[in-house]
């Protein structure tokens, strides 16, 4: 298993490195140690690896993800996932602004809290946050599913247009054509699936609340132009 103490070693080294792999690569497994808060650990990878951080990151940890199963044993800066593909990415600790930001596929986990505008603008990813999330969350939300196992902040789902908001705890307030929807049977499935996989066993998908668009800001409408503002 490759070990990458960033002590001694540039993120830029780490980066490249990982960008070089190449299908059938045995290389499969990596330990990335001491990375006290550097931006931009593990971005770019294109391979089924899994890469374990020890440590807190700083910005846009994982970004761009496509395949790669990145552990951050720490918490992370702003973005991390942003704009990730496919594969999946934990934070064992808190992660900050707009984790998981217009990520388009995978599977985000943040076992502990994030911040404010957890989601902006997802196109498919699925969150899973075991603690809260802060406000904005979902902003201009187009696909996927958010799932908060705590509280919500002010404005979730501001602007949301198809993405599928399940919050447990309480919400502080929604945004403009975010609304309280029915929690249906396919709606249960999903976050019991979610759950599963973010290895959250003491939480039941029955406890949910499911929130998205009203559909009312599709197309401009006078009967709603307050909403506009």
């Amino acid at each position: 298993m490759p070990v990458v103490d960033l002590a001694a070693t540039s993120v830029r080294e780490l980066n490249q490195a990982l960008h070089g792999l190449r299908a059938g690569s045995n290389e499969t497994s990596w330990e990335v140690l001491n990375p006290r808060g550097a931006h931009a650990v593990a971005v770019g990878i294109d391979a089924p690896v899994t890469v374990e951080v020890r440590g807190s990151v700083g910005y846009y940890c994982g970004g761009m993800n496509k395949d790669a199963a990145i552990v951050v044993h720490g918490s992370a800066g702003p973005g991390v996932a942003e704009n990730m593909m496919s594969g999946e990415i934990r934070v064992k600790g808190d992660a900050s602004q707009y984790a998981g930001a217009t990520a388009k596929g995978g599977l985000l986990v943040v076992e502990g809290n994030a911040s404010s505008r957890c989601g902006i603008s997802m196109k498919g990813v699925d969150i899973v946050v075991r603690g809260n999330v802060g406000h904005m969350s979902a902003f201009m939300a187009q696909a996927g599913n958010l799932v908060v196992c705590g509280d919500a902040g002010d404005a979730l789902g501001d602007s949301i247009y198809e993405a599928r908001l399940f919050v447990r705890g309480e919400v502080s307030s929604l945004g403009a054509d975010c609304i309280e929807k029915e929690m249906r049977p396919e709606h249960l499935a999903i976050v019991q699936d979610l759950l599963g996989r973010a290895g959250i066993a003491d939480v039941k998908a029955e406890e949910f609340r499911r929130y998205g668009s009203a559909r009312k800001l599709y197309h401009f409408s006078v009967d709603h132009a307050d909403s506009y503002g």
